[in-house]
């Protein structure tokens, strides 16, 4: 119920749910239902009042404490800035006792390392010990942002606290390796995690290969495909897309070709990313039947966005004069229960007129409408703007209302 609520920003509804729960009982209101409480204020609201909401929870909780104080600090992570989560941090840290989750939490959502080195003094001044979730945050960080002589620090602290790393550790690593510019030495570290007893995983593969797609040596890359597969790991869409990027950037449509048959053949189905990039492959090359076998295994197995790719599909037909084919696609997506884009909708209408295809058009119109009116654009798009603004205003008094409750 929660969940319906938020998603309507219906912040009323949500209190007066919150209340009569603690009146039954209290014990059920916990630290979970604030954090997707909080997620839904986040969204639409500033950050003032996502913690004014959060504070409203002192009087509905039966503890009202640091794992509190946590879910406050992730939902600010995920929803709001890095900065919004810090100010949040050093204003409310004194009425609560940070941990080592509290650390973590705010580490992983961290993008720079221009502050970390005063944050990891503060925590070890509060007496915390880092485990691995922290390191591995740490470096994290320090990959993303190229600085591999801290990364190496910390490996060394690692073995000095006697930490281990795990595979995550070493993925970050071979991502950091590959930014680099040092995809061979990355390779390397596949080799030397089986010597400590820690086995490369699919994602630990994936960062491997990634760093040789990047410096386009696809027969590294392959090899390393081949030698995950060998180990008894199985190829994800994850996997694929590292090619299918180069693949597409690089206008290769028969390897792209052969490669979307390597994954029908293991059983992989796509992603909608993949789908993306084979699509508008197709479309730049003007393959309809390779574009329409591709829709066709989305619509039979049920992988991809329909709306997202339909738009790029559609596109091709209209292009080619391929009306029938292009009315077939409307037709599977409403029997889909996917509502075709106004954009490609409007394409083929036109279409459709010039051919004197009015009965056609009129019956698939008739379908479109179960899926309600379209979005009607005037000049200036006054309708438009108004909707948006009466939109926002609605969300905005909301949260001003539940701030007084």
């Amino acid at each position: 119920m929660i969940h319906i609520l938020g998603r309507n920003c219906k912040f009323n509804e949500i209190w007066e749910a919150l209340i009569e729960t603690k009146q039954k009982d209290w014990s059920l209101i916990s630290p979970r239902t604030m954090q997707i409480v909080l997620a839904r204020i986040a969204k639409v609201c500033s950050v003032r009042q996502t913690v004014e909401g959060f504070k409203r929870f002192k009087k509905l909780m039966p503890v009202f404490d640091t794992t509190c104080f946590n879910a406050l600090l992730r939902t600010l992570c995920q929803e709001k800035s890095m900065t919004d989560a810090m100010n949040v941090y050093h204003s409310l840290k004194h009425d609560f006792k940070p941990n080592l989750q509290t650390f973590n939490i705010l580490l992983s959502g961290w993008k720079s390392s221009e502050e970390v080195d005063g944050f990891f003094q503060e925590m070890v001044e509060m007496g915390l010990k880092p485990d691995i979730v922290f390191y591995n945050s740490l470096i994290d960080v320090y990959c993303k942002n190229r600085e591999m002589d801290n990364v190496y620090k910390v490996l060394n602290e690692m073995h000095e606290q006697g930490i281990l790393p795990d595979v995550i550790t070493y993925t970050s690593l071979i991502g950091g390796l590959g930014l680099v510019g040092q995809p061979d030495k990355a390779r390397d570290i596949l080799k030397e995690m089986k010597e400590f007893g820690c086995y490369p995983d699919v994602a630990a593969y994936n960062a491997t290969i990634r760093n040789f797609c990047i410096v386009k040596r696809l027969d590294d890359a392959y090899q390393l495909m081949d030698e995950m597969v060998a180990k008894g790991l199985a190829a994800n869409a994850t996997t694929y897309n590292l090619f299918f990027r180069v693949f597409y950037r690089s206008n290769d449509l028969k390897s792209s070709w052969s490669l979307y048959q390597r994954m029908k053949d293991t059983g992989c189905f796509l992603n909608t990313q993949s789908c993306m990039f084979l699509m508008r492959l197709f479309k730049r090359q003007e393959k309809v039947e390779m574009a329409l076998e591709l829709w066709n295994d989305m619509v039979e197995k049920g992988f991809g966005s329909y709306i997202l790719v339909s738009d790029v599909l559609l596109d091709l037909l209209c292009d080619m004069g391929k009306l029938e084919e292009a009315e077939k696609i409307f037709l599977q997506m409403m029997e889909k229960g996917q509502k075709p884009s106004s954009v490609s909708f409007k394409r083929i209408k036109v279409l459709m007129e010039l051919a004197n295809r009015h009965e056609a058009l009129k019956k698939l119109s008739e379908k479109m409408a179960i899926f309600g009116p379209p979005i009607q654009v005037f000049s200036g798009d006054k309708q438009l703007v108004d909707s948006t603004c009466s939109s926002s205003l609605s969300i905005d008094r909301q949260c001003r209302i539940w701030q007084h409750l």
